[in-house]
């Protein structure tokens, strides 16, 4: 049987696996992704990006691609959860920033990232079977011109919610199915439909539906501000169903409509659309991220029951296990590196679930006790303090890895900066473009840059000054958290610190 090797086998080309592919080469690592559909997906399922990863696609210099490729970058920040609405239009800084972009698009987008770096993308390839000893793993795969199979260091299973890979390492993923359809659309307003003031519609025959969630006895009929110059309506039903839905099979908008009869007990005329999708949420995650050398991310790691997460949390998946992967590859990692990334992203999952479980829990029940918990969860939000940090946790910007460290930035995301340099002017995010970590000096310590100078070439070092630092010295990982951060004076000696920190992600 024919056989290729590679560094890394990712099976699976939706974001997380083309993300990890980008990150791997961007680490001077050969990444093969298999796929085992034939061509690209066209299903309309996330309907944008949000939050962190939107950060970190700045870092790495991708923001501008997707940018271009958004019909609208900056959406107005009002955004469902779980019944009511976080309404950011009244702050002065936004806590909470989305990008209303296709999957279908931000997919096309990271191939080409991931194919530029090095990358080799097969579709129509499907891995049947899964080896592994202490050297290798080993993918038998069914392609087009028949089984073979493909040697690497390490694979990586980025393969959807009913992940192959999954199964084959035997790693458990409880959880449950909710039982509920959603079918969402964005449509033409019909010409007989009347645009309101408020965004709201007026319906003959039925009279006027405003935006938000409307309960009826059947289901949930969600309505976002209709535009009066786009005339665009973006709505979703929701109905208890326990029939489960091929996510491959389209959505129709006979189905669509029969459906908001159902839920409303009345027909609402519908136009065009330029988006179709359905969809049921679950609530798992796996018991583990890592069986040896096979590894999982994305919807393979974690199933989230609300919208606009998902997505985004697997692309962070890959950027966390990417560098970790290409440091072992390349040799001189710590012996226990790869055990982290269990250990951070599977928190960092659990911060997802905890939202979106309770997300979860108010849409749920159109009784009167269920109606009193949405609006008293609604005027609470209406404080500024908590509004911000419903916020922070949706965004994943509140996210800190607990890390040795007694500096209160350890272990979260390195905040952008402009920086002076001997070079000239630089930020934070354009040293990150490259994935590599990065010693930041602000307070001009040459005993700090003396030790860390001992890690060269693996750790880069930059002399800089910025106003209102965070911290006098920083040292940020390949996806952007800091290991270590210090604000220094004469009584401080902070070198042993620095030193561990050095040794436990970067090796001897």
């Amino acid at each position: 049987m024919q056989e290729m090797n590679a560094d890394v086998i990712v099976v699976g080309a939706g974001p997380a696996g083309l993300m990890l592919a980008g990150e791997l080469g961007r680490g001077g690592v050969r990444a093969v992704v298999l796929e085992r559909r034939e061509k690209p997906g066209t299903a309309q399922k996330a309907s944008g990006l949000g939050g962190r990863i939107l950060d970190v696609l700045r870092y790495r210099g991708l923001l501008d691609r997707m940018t271009e490729a958004s019909g609208d970058p900056s959406p107005k920040p009002i955004f469902p959860f779980g019944g009511v609405y976080l309404d950011f239009t009244g702050l002065d800084e936004n806590p909470l920033h989305a990008m209303a972009i296709p999957q279908a698009r931000v997919e096309e987008l990271l191939a080409e990232d991931a194919v530029e770096l090095g990358a080799q993308i097969f579709r129509g390839h499907e891995v049947v079977a899964v080896t592994q000893d202490d050297e290798a793993v080993v993918a038998e795969v069914n392609g087009p011109d028949g089984t073979y199979r493909v040697r690497a260091r390490y694979l990586v299973g980025c393969d959807g919610g009913r992940s192959r890979i999954r199964e084959l390492a035997g790693i458990g993923f409880p959880g449950s199915t909710y039982p509920e359809v959603n079918r969402l659309a964005a449509v033409a307003v019909h010409e007989s439909v009347t645009v309101l003031d408020d965004g709201g519609i007026d319906v003959p025959g039925f009279g006027r539906i405003a935006p938000g969630f409307t309960h009826t006895d059947n289901g949930i009929f969600a309505l976002g501000a209709v535009s009066p110059e786009t005339r665009v309506m973006f709505f979703q039903t929701t109905e208890e169903e326990d029939a489960e839905y091929d996510s491959d099979e389209p959505l129709t908008m006979a189905e669509l409509g029969d459906s908001v009869r159902r839920v409303l007990g009345s027909e609402v005329p519908l136009g065009e659309p330029t988006r179709l999708s359905r969809y049921q949420f679950q609530d798992r995650q796996a018991e583990n991220y890592r069986c040896g050398r096979v590894f999982l991310a994305g919807d393979a790691a974690h199933l989230l029951p609300a919208t606009g997460a998902a997505m985004n949390l697997g692309m962070t998946d890959s950027v966390n296990l990417a560098w970790k992967l290409a440091a072992d590859i390349r040799g001189g990692a710590p012996a226990n590196l790869l055990d982290t990334y269990h250990d951070e992203r599977h928190f960092a999952g659990g911060r997802a679930l905890l939202q979106t479980r309770a997300q979860a829990a108010l849409r749920q029940g159109q009784d009167p006790a269920a109606q009193a918990l949405r609006a008293v969860f609604q005027e609470l939000l209406t404080d500024e303090p908590a509004l911000r940090r419903m916020g922070a946790l949706v965004a994943g910007t509140d996210l800190r890895y607990p890390m040795p460290g007694t500096h209160s930035l350890t272990g979260t995301f390195a905040p952008d900066m402009p920086l002076h340099t001997d070079q000239g002017a630089t930020s934070v995010a354009e040293l990150m473009h490259a994935a590599r970590p990065i010693f930041l000096d602000l307070a001009d310590r040459p005993d700090l840059r003396e030790i860390v100078e001992q890690w060269a070439p693996r750790v880069e070092i930059h002399t800089a000054k910025t106003g209102d630092r965070p911290a006098d010295a920083m040292l940020i990982r390949p996806d952007g958290h800091i290991a270590w951060a210090a604000t220094l004076d004469e009584q401080t000696d902070t070198s042993t610190e620095l030193r561990a920190a050095l040794t436990q992600w970067f090796g001897a």
